[in-house]
């Protein structure tokens, strides 16, 4: 049942997040964009087209669908594990993020794989579309990633659904160019990443971008060191984007896709992050 809805559920969501955020981003914005949507958006929805279609396409089953037949066969510790359904659900979830954490953490750790995810930090803007600009590579290697630990975890298929429609909302949530007060973001940013959690990410700063790694829970960053509070140069005046993809030009469909292939390698060491002095804090 959840399975075959999970598709509607999940396109649902997206369109809602995305029209409310896009909407905010007019109403409140929290940078003035030299690059307008006319002229990055068609490229980084077209991303997103493509990588659904590809998964589609390359995974007969989804996370959900793996977790229904794990479960209906026995895989995985949770499924051998008796406890009660609602637990399994938190600690799946909980679980699932960690993984997600981990994995960004690793795609900027790896020369090649951070090769595929500056695609995502290439964007010389950050707005709601930049929370699903992936390369179809980094999709295909982050979803089997995600079937390997759904299956070894034995997920509940609620889980996923949760997890799934979770990571999708707050990813577009916490990419959007959007004012909130700075006592809320103070309280919010302990609940999941905001806005300006996520957008120090984004800074040219090589200090800046290995930090804050979450998308979804806050917490990892806390606990294992990797969060900065602001940005060094302040929301307003920080540079967004990869130092060396500064061309205007590279924000079109064709470019975005070949980027991996014909711009440097240049590594984002995490040790880097020592390096950097330390943030100032806003007021």
């Amino acid at each position: 049942m959840i399975s075959s809805a999970e598709i509607w559920i999940r396109i649902g969501f997206f369109a809602v997040v995305l029209g409310v955020m896009a909407v905010w981003e007019m109403a409140a914005p929290r940078r003035g964009q030299m690059l307008g949507r006319v002229q990055r958006w068609p490229a980084n929805l077209g991303i997103v087209a493509l990588d659904t279609v590809l998964v589609r396409l390359l995974f007969p089953l989804s996370a959900v669908g793996l977790a229904v037949l794990a479960e209906n066969r026995g895989w995985g510790l949770l499924n051998n594990w008796p406890l009660p359904g609602w637990l399994a659900v938190v600690i799946s979830v909980v679980l699932l993020d960690l993984v997600i954490y981990l994995q960004h953490v690793m795609f900027h750790a790896v020369p090649a794989l951070w090769r595929l995810h500056r695609m995502h930090h290439a964007d010389l803007e950050f707005d709601v579309t930049t929370g699903s600009r992936f390369h179809p590579v980094e999709i295909i290697l982050s979803m089997v990633i995600k079937l390997t630990v759904v299956a070894a975890l034995g997920a509940p298929a609620l889980a996923v659904l949760i997890f799934e429609v979770l990571l999708n909302a707050t990813a577009m949530f916490n990419h959007s160019n959007v004012r909130l007060p700075l006592w809320i973001d103070r309280r919010l940013r302990w609940l999941v990443v905001t806005p300006d959690m996520h957008r120090v990410h984004h800074s040219v700063e090589v200090g800046e971008t290995n930090s804050n790694f979450g998308f979804n829970l806050p917490w990892w960053d806390r606990l294992l060191g990797t969060y900065r509070d602001q940005p060094a140069a302040g929301h307003e005046a920080m540079v967004i984007g990869v130092p060396g993809i500064r061309d205007p030009l590279e924000q079109g469909l064709g470019r975005m896709l070949t980027q991996p292939f014909r711009v440097g390698s240049d590594r984002y060491d995490l040790q880097c992050r020592a390096e950097r002095p330390s943030a100032k804090r806003e007021t």
